[in-house]
C-alpha cells in the first residue's frame, strides 16, 4: 500500500519524462534531496506546471512507493518570479541549485543547506545585496555546512576585513548571513576564497556557472 508524505522543499530541477511528464529533483527538510515524478506536469493546464519548475519553495504531497515518489499536490510559498525576469540573476540562482544538487543526499539530514539555499535566493531578488557577495557567502557557507571547511587557503595574505568577513560567514546563523555589504577589495579577496572552496570540493563542471561568468565578464 502506498504512503502519502508532505515535505517542505525547493525544486533543484526538472527533466522532461515521456511527453507531458516530468522527473522532478526536490530538496527537502525532512528526506534531503528526493526524485519524484509528476504526472501530466507538461500538459498546459497541469496545476503541477508552475509548482514543479526550478526555484519553486513550498510543501509537496507525496505518494511514496517502492521505488520512487509521486506529486500529488503542492502548495507553493514562493516561486522567486524576480529572478525569472533577471537573467543574470536567475544564472546566479541556478548556480546555487546546482551546487546544492551536488552536495546533497537522500534521507540525510540536509535542513541547513535547504535554509542557505531558500536564504540565498531572498538575497539574490533584494536590490541591495550585491549578487557576487551572496555568491561568495553561498559558497563559503556551503562548505561549512557540509563540514569540510578547511580555513583560508593557505600562503596567501588577505585584508583584515576579508579575514573577519570569512570567520563571521562561518560561524554564523544561516538567518543572519545577508546583513553586511563589504569593499569593493573585500569582495574580490572573498571571490578569489570561493574560487578555491569550489575546485576543491565542488569537483564538477557547472553549467550555468559558465553562462553566468560569460554575462558579467
Amino acid at each position: 500500500m502506498q504512503e502519502m508524505v508532505t515535505v517542505t522543499g525547493m525544486v533543484l530541477s526538472q527533466t522532461p519524462i515521456g511527453e507531458y511528464d516530468r522527473r522532478v529533483c526536490i530538496l527537502t527538510k525532512e528526506r534531503g534531496k528526493i526524485s519524484a515524478f509528476a504526472k501530466g506536469a507538461r500538459r498546459q493546464n497541469s496545476r503541477l506546471m508552475a509548482s514543479t519548475n526550478p526555484f519553486s519553495f513550498g510543501q509537496f504531497k507525496l505518494y511514496q512507493g517502492k521505488t520512487s515518489y509521486n506529486i500529488m499536490e503542492a502548495s507553493i510559498d514562493q516561486y522567486y518570479e524576480t529572478l525569472r525576469e533577471d537573467f543574470v540573476g536567475a544564472y546566479y540562482g541556478m548556480y546555487f541549485l546546482e551546487i546544492a544538487d551536488f552536495y546533497t543526499r537522500e534521507n540525510n539530514d540536509e535542513i541547513e543547506m535547504l535554509k542557505l539555499l531558500y536564504q540565498s535566493m531572498k538575497a539574490l531578488v533584494h536590490p541591495t545585496i550585491d549578487n557576487r557577495l551572496v555568491r561568495c557567502i553561498y559558497e563559503i557557507k556551503a562548505v561549512v555546512v557540509n563540514g569540510e571547511f578547511p580555513g583560508l587557503p593557505s600562503g596567501r595574505t588577505f585584508d583584515d576585513s576579508t579575514i573577519y568577513t570569512v570567520e563571521y560567514i562561518a560561524s554564523s546563523s544561516i538567518e543572519k548571513l545577508f546583513t553586511f555589504q563589504v569593499s569593493e577589495k573585500v569582495l574580490l579577496e572573498l571571490s578569489d576564497i570561493g574560487n578555491t572552496l569550489r575546485e576543491r570540493f565542488f569537483q564538477k563542471e557547472y553549467k550555468s556557472l559558465e553562462i553566468l561568468e560569460t554575462l558579467i565578464s
